[in-house]
């Protein structure tokens, strides 16, 4: 369902929509619904993250997010819950971003089993190398689960082959569009990690997480990737809002721009 997703907004000549939001926040009830808007709002794939104590990769915004979902108690079977409430309420991929310790403790056997059954449609492992993932990808290939690597500007051309070989779903082109450099140079930085990631032959779409957090840069990124990832943006939007019911609905709304922008393209 993943590819068949991806392969649909290609057909459709644009990029694909991919949404991140953290379970259990602001609660476990309160994220499946924010989940649910993203996605009647235009998103066509979610990410799921699954909060942890150190989370290395994640900037302030998602920090704070994680360090509420985990003082209200949350857990591998809220993070299961969500995938499976959210999938059956819209068919949509709804994937899970993890990093390995949690799955490593709870057991890649179990985890792989309950995220299949759930409805999941694979998982991101941002700090699994991909030469310590043979038993991971076993269990996941064995449940029909994508294994989504992720590629940052500093991968050299041999590491970029070795991980699209490994690697199942989609490429998660990392970036650090907003931090460091100017934007126009990051957005080329970008624009070339997609293309030498392509080069490797992969067939894989690449889809590019960068700060993307409106339309103009959804549709800058739609021009040269096969997926726009927005997460600290919706994120945001929660944080930023009075209330639960608030939040739900700026997230939908924010979606819904960003599907404007994924469609128009700069």
């Amino acid at each position: 369902m993943l590819s068949d997703t991806l392969a649909d907004a290609k057909a459709e000549g644009r990029a694909a929509l991919i949404a991140y939001l953290p379970a259990g926040f602001p609660t476990v009830d309160g994220g499946i619904e924010a989940i649910k808007a993203v996605i009647e709002g235009g998103a066509d794939i979610v990410e799921v993250g699954l909060p942890h104590s150190d989370p290395v990769l994640d900037g302030p915004v998602i920090q704070t997010a994680d360090d509420i979902a985990l003082r209200g108690g949350v857990r591998i079977a809220d993070v299961m819950r969500t995938v499976r409430e959210a999938f059956e309420a819209t068919g949509k991929p709804i994937l899970v971003m993890t990093y390995w310790n949690p799955i490593d403790r709870y057991g890649v056997e179990r985890f792989t089993a309950e995220l299949a059954e759930a409805g999941g449609a694979g998982c991101i492992l941002p700090d699994l190398p991909v030469q310590e993932s043979a038993l991971w990808r076993e269990h996941a290939q064995k449940h029909g689960l994508a294994t989504v690597f992720v590629v940052a500007p500093s991968s050299k051309d041999a590491r970029l082959a070795q991980i699209t070989e490994a690697g199942s779903g989609f490429v998660y082109a990392a970036s650090l569009m907003g931090v460091t450099g100017t934007r126009e140079s990051v957005g080329a930085q970008a624009h070339d990690l997609v293309e030498r990631t392509r080069a490797t032959g992969t067939g894989l779409p690449v889809c590019v997480g960068l700060g993307v957090s409106n339309a103009t840069q959804a549709a800058e990124v739609a021009g040269f990737a096969d997926g726009v990832i927005v997460g600290s943006a919706f994120v945001k939007r929660m944080l930023d809002a009075p209330d639960d019911a608030a939040g739900v609905e700026a997230v939908r709304e924010l979606a819904g721009e960003l599907a404007k922008g994924v469609r128009r393209q700069a």
